[in-house]
């Protein structure tokens, strides 16, 4: 028996693959299913089962391409409403994989559908729980989610289901069982997440708030429902795809691999209304890119903010790369639902440059200069960081306008003035400073290292600092 855990960090997400005598099962697979199928190629073994937790919000399931590259079946637990050829599998029912077994457990509560699986060994005994998005390690999957799609489904009675799969389907479970949940700590899918992504479920059951005994149902539901912020836009549009089916993502791969000279790319935008995704380093981009340029670099948590920052999965999208990159960033796209790339600039940068195309640049300075600047009166200090964060320690007089909610953010902001702009490490602020720039504010200046700098340069006189988890 093998099992292996396939963990993509940008997502924060574990797929599982599982091998037995010449069998395999995948659960929880990434859009791009082609390295599952080679994988089970190189072992000699024949996926058997595609096995789903729940309808996935956080990112595109590979679900139906992996079932119709490979003829596997998809197994969801009780409840699920798929519009494709799916197995709702019962509470209980038992999956044999060469010589070991899959239970069904079905745990309502992030979803009405959410099920974990419990592999069972040759010799009968129960080894690991591919817990989904009902345990995670040191967390549990919020219960707000499904709401977003059945309004009748308040984030009240799944927390209510929720504590009771977890006391009646999940506690009585022996504590030497392995639980490999599908997120670790970065993923929207729940509030505090370990940075570990596999535990005991003893030591769980020792250290997870929501498994202590003690915690009555109330102060349950009271607890895993206090400080949940609003979930990325393109959550529940998502969940839609994943019930509802989508475009094979070799078909998303050929539609956006469609290489543009200057000229072409120039004539797309204008013809199409495509957004301008521009994937490089931050501080690259701000010394020359395309006008209306959005940044989103591709080294950062690149898809929770292209979900947070582009609300239509929907829209056309024009990409501009490192070179060789275009490829991974169109994947990275696909994963979250944004199938609509249309092509990339060829060359990148350096060819808009050598034809003589407009370029614009954001000014970046360090924070000694912003010191200089800001005590000559000359700009008002931006923080873009979650409220979270600036209430746990900022510049004193900077203004809080979070990138979360930059819509609201922005009425903060007079185009008439300078503001000096800065997130925790550069990656925030660029995204903000480049998305006002291409709605015409342009008197936005970024703040080279963000946070961090600031704080090692002993310029500013900084709030006193207080641990987040006291803030009330």
């Amino acid at each position: 028996m093998k099992v292996e855990q396939i963990y993509t960090g940008c997502l924060a997400q574990g797929a599982y693959y599982i091998e037995s005598n010449g069998e395999a099962a995948i659960i929880d697979p990434l859009r791009e299913v082609q390295p599952y199928i080679e994988k089970a190629d190189r072992n000699g073994a024949k996926i058997k089962y595609v096995f789903e937790t729940h309808f996935h919000a956080d990112f595109v399931s590979g679900h139906i391409d992996l079932s119709a590259k490979t003829g596997a079946p998809i197994v969801y637990g009780p409840n699920a409403a798929c519009a494709f050829d799916c197995i709702s599998a019962s509470d209980g029912q038992e999956f044999k994989l060469g010589n070991v077994s899959i239970r069904v457990i079905h745990t309502p509560g992030h979803t009405m559908e959410s099920t974990c699986f419990l592999l069972i060994d040759e010799t009968g005994k129960a080894t690991s729980l591919f817990s989904g998005d009902t345990l995670f390690i040191g967390d549990v999957g919020r219960p707000d989610l499904a709401q977003k799609v059945k309004a009748d489904l308040t984030e009240d009675i799944l927390a209510g289901h929720l504590f009771d799969s977890l006391r009646n389907k999940i506690m009585p479970l022996t504590d030497d069982i392995i639980v490999y949940p599908a997120h670790g700590a970065g993923s929207a899918c729940g509030k505090n997440m370990s940075k570990e992504t596999t535990d005991t479920l003893g030591n769980q059951k020792k250290t997870n708030y929501a498994l202590n005994p003690a915690l009555t149902k109330e102060a349950f539901i009271k607890e895993v429902l206090t400080g949940l912020v609003a979930p990325p836009a393109y959550f529940p549009l998502n969940v839609l795809m994943n019930i509802q089916g989508y475009d094979s993502i070799d078909k998303v791969m050929e539609r956006g691999q469609h290489a543009l000279s200057p000229e072409a790319f120039e004539v797309a935008a204008n013809e199409t209304g495509a957004l301008i995704l521009d994937t490089r380093d931050p501080q690259t981009f701000a010394a020359g890119f395309i006008p209306n340029s959005i940044n989103i670099g591709i080294d950062g948590s690149f898809a929770p903010w292209v979900g947070a920052m582009i609300p239509d999965i929907k829209q056309e999208i024009l990409l501009v790369t490192d070179e060789g990159r275009e490829e991974e960033v169109i994947t990275r796209l696909a994963r979250v639902g944004y199938d609509f790339t249309i092509g990339y600039l060829k060359g990148g940068i350096a060819a808009w440059k050598a034809a003589n195309r407009e370029v614009d640049t954001i000014t970046s300075i360090s924070p000694e200069e912003m010191f200089a600047r800001f005590e000559a009166g000359e700009g008002e200090i931006i923080d873009v960081r979650k409220n979270s964060e600036y209430l746990s320690e900022h510049v004193v007089d900077a203004e809080n306008a979070p990138l979360d909610f930059i819509n609201d953010s922005m009425l903060k902001i007079n185009k008439n003035k300078t503001y000096f702009v800065h997130c925790a490490g550069g990656y925030r602020s660029m995204i903000f400073n480049s998305t006002l720039r291409a709605r015409g504010y342009d008197n936005l200046i970024d703040i080279n290292g963000g946070f961090k700098s600031i704080k090692e340069s002993n310029k500013f006189q900084l709030t006193e600092y207080v641990c987040p988890s006291t803030l009330l």
